[in-house]
């Protein structure tokens, strides 16, 4: 059965950068994820920054994501693909989100958004294939 999580939970009110639960992706076959990040709302002159990170023991989390998606402004869905078999020690998984505020001073930065990972099924393996000739 492939895991299936939400980082940060759906339409979650961010005012402030902050940082999501850690989630153990050790039970995961193919260390593979499909992130969907929904932004549902917003005020304007603003911009958020998340970002994945990843950790050994759920305590250290190093000096650089693993995983950073694009910055966003508005309303929608960022897609991306976290590639987690080349890094054998991770564990652990957590969302960082950062938020920017310009231009006016009040209100402070709002954003409501999910980010739920969906892991990425083993690719079945092929039959073997018999060469084929054209016949004329």
């Amino acid at each position: 059965m492939a895991m299936e999580f939400d980082l940060v939970a759906p339409n979650t009110l961010v005012e402030e950068s902050g940082n999501g639960e850690a989630v153990d992706v050790t039970a995961s076959a193919t260390r593979t994820f499909f992130c969907l990040m929904q932004v549902t709302d917003q005020i304007e002159q603003e911009s958020l920054d998340v970002s994945i990170w990843g950790s050994a023991d759920g305590e250290n989390w190093g000096t650089q994501p693993i995983l950073k998606l694009p910055q966003v402004f508005y309303r929608g869905q960022t897609r991306a693909v976290l590639e987690l078999s080349l890094r054998p020690a991770v564990k652990f998984i957590r969302a960082r989100w950062d938020l920017n505020r310009w231009g006016r001073v009040a209100p402070n930065p709002m954003f409501r958004f999910g980010l739920h990972l969906l892991e990425v099924p083993a690719m079945p393996r092929q039959a073997r294939l018999e060469p084929v000739s054209a016949a004329q």
